[in-house]
């Protein structure tokens, strides 16, 4: 009883959360609206919140499969020229993390891995996990990615929402987005849930991107698929950003202590670089600049296409630039660190 009593107090403060968002007509309401309620109700009330896994994987599913509906033929010849080049920009962006994120430990009391592992845009169990191997300061790390989270999840969709202009080329294709309310057409998604639930513990965001790919596949092979009704997108939304709240906390926030502002500081850089390459990126390819932009923003898969479907990008093409860098920061990056740092340890005992 007690835990049903959390569970309804915590998605009645994440709607409230959420409506008060919508209402001010802020970026990502009803991601961010909950998720900034619900800690500063944590914070004030130093009541527990709670969320379960169960209705955060239902809503990321949802979401998975809404930024599927968005691909068309057109996607992936547009996407599949560009992967080399958007890897190896993606690789200076992660070098010149590395080298500012070490630099600043020359002048505060963090040294470099535990500074690199924290200012890093990864995914932060992975994060966690090298710096674990690594003998890193895995607390400082979990408080430094956190703040890095949160930067570019508040910043990056105020920031682009209110700066550019959405493209109308890349809108004509959000409007074009069709499908079926026949209910028996919404079993086409059970092979990509499934899916999602076998790979749980071996693809980084599973529950986003198997039912994304599926339903991807499945659109673009000519399936009629059922479409969701808008309040279930904000639901979805909203399961999403109350387990975000349930994991951040002001305690978490002040562990980082006077360090706190400079990670801050790297990641408001960080952003920048990443606006900088999406610039670069537009430039070199035809797509428009927030398409390239959202595609090179640091932050999570959700957020950033969520900001594409609000601004008028391509939803479709930042959804699998943003999954090609998750793939090869969780893949390749961990393991690059482990040799770089023990590399230099080895010399410095020699």
């Amino acid at each position: 009883m007690k835990n049903s009593a959390q569970l309804i107090e915590t998605y009645l403060i994440a709607f409230i959360g959420g409506y008060l968002f919508f209402l001010f007509q802020w970026p990502l309401p009803w991601i961010l609206g909950p998720m900034t309620i619900m800690i500063l109700w944590k914070s004030g009330t130093k009541r527990s919140l709670v969320s379960t896994r169960f209705f955060t994987n239902a809503g990321l599913c949802v979401l998975g499969i809404y930024f599927g509906q968005s691909f068309t033929k057109a996607t992936f010849t547009t996407v599949t020229p560009y992967i080399i080049p958007f890897i190896m920009l993606t690789l200076l962006l992660i070098t010149l993390s590395v080298v500012n994120s070490i630099f600043v430990t020359k002048y505060i009391k963090v040294d470099p891995v535990t500074s690199v592992l924290g200012s890093i845009p990864g995914g932060l169990p992975e994060m966690v996990a090298a710096g674990e191997s690594l003998k890193a300061n895995t607390s400082m790390v979990v408080v430094f990615q956190t703040i890095r989270l949160l930067t570019v999840v508040f910043l990056v969709p105020f920031i682009v929402i209110h700066l550019f202009v959405s493209d109308s080329a890349d809108a004509v294709q959000m409007i074009g987005r069709q499908g079926s309310t026949d209910v028996w057409r919404y079993a086409f998604y059970i092979p990509g849930i499934a899916l999602a639930w076998i790979l749980r513990n071996k693809l980084p965001a599973s529950f986003v991107i198997a039912p994304l790919f599926i339903t991807a596949i499945l659109g673009v092979s000519g399936v009629s698929l059922g479409m969701f009704p808008s309040w279930m997108l904000v639901a979805a939304q909203i399961t999403v950003g109350a387990n975000m709240g349930t994991k951040i906390t002001v305690k978490d926030l002040k562990l980082g202590g006077k360090y706190s502002g400079i990670y801050f500081g790297l990641t408001i850089l960080l952003i920048f670089l990443s606006f900088g390459m999406g610039y670069l990126f537009s430039v070199l390819t035809p797509l428009s600049l927030t398409t390239a932009i959202l595609s090179f923003a640091p932050g999570g898969l959700v957020e950033m296409v969520l900001t594409a479907n609000s601004v008028g990008a391509d939803p479709a093409v930042v959804s699998s630039l943003q999954f090609i860098r998750l793939l090869f920061i969780i893949l390749f990056v961990p393991g690059i660190l482990k040799w770089f740092f023990n590399r230099k340890r080895a010399k410095m005992h020699l």
